[in-house]
């Protein structure tokens, strides 16, 4: 996704782009629907340059201009076109009116959808819904939809799966499944995030040549996190360097029988930079832990006092890895957060602040979709329904830089935009990898990144991380333990 734009755009802020387009530039609605058609065209054919037989399913707003048009193009290039109208053609109006004409202008008239088989087809192209649906997909979208998608032919979506929403990336009941999709004017937050990512397939991106000032005039919503200029903040390290001047990490958890869990968080912040990494878990699990990972220093902690203590030599605290829910977690809890020091909230410790809500300046809390809807005093699905919108509402809620995880990981800071990762794959979605998430960003912070700062970048090497552990393996098994290798490798290419 390299060379798609940072900035991402609501549908309604892209509408407001098109819009201002047409009202101040000049730029009339024919010629960038022409523009739209052309760029798409050229996406189907650099995705299957050997399809022969395209057929083009077209609704009947802009979204279905957009594909009359490319129906016209693949027609005039030699390709067999069929296309599909879906919906009262007698509703069709502007410049997908105009379209639709001109494409029947070269011999090509569409046909009434009325269940013909798809799966003859090289390429299926949707043009079908676009950004503007409101509610669920109805009748007869429904129906084209579930038969493009079991159709086993691969799916081009213009400018957005039909059904899936713009802004956050879940179905209005059923959503086209692209092999590709091609968006216009702005990229979509709801494309990253949720199951955008699983509907649209592989990104491209085309701006319809707008001017640059335009974009000037509306401000995006989101941004996508672009690791490469996270990292520059990554210096190279002085050769007079001593373990002091990277931080003290002290990791809380690590309950009866859950000792894997912090050893894990602790293994990644060292991986990650940290100068120094103590481990506050229960008596009988520091011996272990040290003989497994010398490198940390593990203490049997079993009171609020020493845990006092212990933290005075702190940096940075990330308490939750395997803390449990009992008296002794409570207690933990309780003492990290009243530090004055940066604190990062994962596990059982955000299930445990879901029943103390607080505010405080400088922490960052970690949660999955389940632990944030505990927090919210909601369910998952409410959470899923618009992921913005939740990570918006705890940050807001706990003064915190929230890091939703999840497909798309959300990053919000306190009264910012927030970022979106791109990186990672399902092969993440094992045991322990959220406690190495933990240790990364405390890592981070330890070493003088601002918490926004280290929340974002964390989680983009955590990510890539896992993107490099199954290159030429394979997702399935995918261990957390198979990520401190790659995350070594790339926190040492920050900087210049």
């Amino acid at each position: 996704m390299s060379s798609l734009p940072v900035n991402l755009y609501r549908a309604e802020q892209c509408r407001e782009l098109d819009r201002l387009a047409i009202e101040s530039h000049g730029i009339s609605g024919n010629i960038l629907m022409e523009r739209a058609g052309e760029a798409a065209f050229d996406a189907l054919r650099e995705a299957w340059p050997a399809a022969r037989r395209v057929v083009v399913l077209c609704g009947i707003g802009n979204n279905g201009g957009d594909g009359f048009v490319l129906a016209r193009l693949a027609h005039e290039r030699g390709l067999e076109v069929d296309v599909y109208q879906v919906g009262d053609a007698a509703r069709i109006r502007g410049d997908a009116l105009a379209a639709r004409q001109r494409l029947m202008g070269v011999d090509v008239t569409p046909r009434q959808w009325s269940g013909q088989p798809l799966e003859g087809a090289d390429v299926l192209v949707d043009a079908l819904l676009g950004t503007g649906l409101g509610g669920e997909v109805r009748e007869p979208f429904r129906g084209v939809i579930e038969a493009a998608n079991a159709s086993g032919v691969p799916i081009l979506a213009l400018d957005i799966p039909s059904g899936l929403d713009a802004d956050t990336g879940m179905p209005h009941g059923v959503a086209i499944r692209a092999a590709e999709t091609i968006t216009f004017i702005g990229l979509k937050p709801g494309m990253l995030t949720g199951r955008g990512p699983e509907h649209c397939g592989r990104i491209r991106f085309d701006d319809l040549k707008l001017p640059e000032e335009l974009y000037a005039q509306v401000p995006p919503a989101a941004r996508r996190l672009v690791s490469g200029e996270l990292r520059r903040a990554l210096k190279p390290r002085p050769r007079a360097a001593h373990k002091g001047e990277f931080g003290h990490v002290l990791l809380v958890g690590g309950n009866h029988g859950m000792s894997g869990a912090v050893r894990l968080a602790g293994e990644a912040a060292l991986r990650t930079g940290a100068g120094l990494v103590s481990i506050a878990t229960r008596r009988d699990h520091a011996p272990l832990i040290s003989a497994c990972r010398p490198e940390l220093m593990s203490h049997g902690i079993e009171s609020a006092e020493a845990l006092k203590q212990l933290s005075a030599r702190a940096t940075v605290i990330a308490v939750g890895p395997g803390l449990g829910q009992d008296d002794w977690a409570r207690e933990m809890i309780a003492i990290a957060v009243a530090r004055n020091l940066p604190v990062v909230i994962d596990a059982d410790a955000l299930n445990l602040l879901a029943h103390i809500p607080l505010q405080r300046p400088d922490w960052v809390l970690t949660p999955h979709p389940g632990e944030a809807a505990r927090l919210l005093d909601t369910d998952t699905a409410s959470v899923m329904a618009d992921r913005f919108a939740a990570a918006r509402e705890l940050s807001e809620r706990f003064s915190a830089t929230v890091v939703l995880k999840g497909a798309g990981t959300i990053v919000q800071p306190p009264e910012a935009l927030p970022g979106v990762c791109t990186a990672g794959n399902p092969g993440m979605a094992t045991a322990g990898m959220g406690d190495v998430l933990t240790g990364v960003i405390a890592a981070l912070a330890a070493q003088g990144l601002p918490l926004p700062q280290a929340a974002a970048l964390g989680v983009c090497l955590h990510a890539e991380a896992g993107d490099l552990a199954v290159r030429g393996i394979g997702e399935r098994g995918l261990v957390a333990g198979d990520m401190m290798a790659p995350l070594r490798r790339l926190a040492n290419e920050g900087g210049d």
